[in-house]
């Protein structure tokens, strides 16, 4: 998915405005999210957005930032982050972020260490 562009068959993407509503925070408060990696976001489709499926309860899904850390410091790019987070990983059986939000964090950055 690295070089494909966002489409209705990808997940649901929200832009900066849409994070300001979802999150009922101000625009720099929101852009301290993706400073502080609690959130990582992509431009290959115009304007800054992140997967939907990166929040929960409208907040950033809190395992994310340190999943997040971990690929940076492998040195993936944020869409290299992204596209690992949403695709299937075979040894987990389903993607990272189904694992994430089902709270199976040690598994996903287990397998993320060991892509350094």
């Amino acid at each position: 998915m690295s070089e494909t562009e966002i489409t209705a068959s990808t997940p649901d993407w929200l832009t900066l405005p849409d994070l300001v509503e979802l999150l009922s925070e101000p625009l720099g408060r929101v852009h301290r999210l993706f400073d502080e990696q609690h959130l990582v976001g992509s431009r290959r489709n115009g304007p800054l957005s992140v997967p939907a499926v990166f929040l929960q309860d409208g907040r950033p899904l809190p395992s994310l930032r340190g999943t997040i850390i971990v690929l940076k410091d492998a040195g993936f790019s944020d869409d290299e982050v992204i596209d690992w987070l949403l695709e299937e990983e075979e040894s987990m059986g389903r993607s990272p972020i189904a694992a994430l939000r089902d709270g199976h964090k040690s598994e996903v950055r287990r397998v993320a260490r060991a892509l350094a």
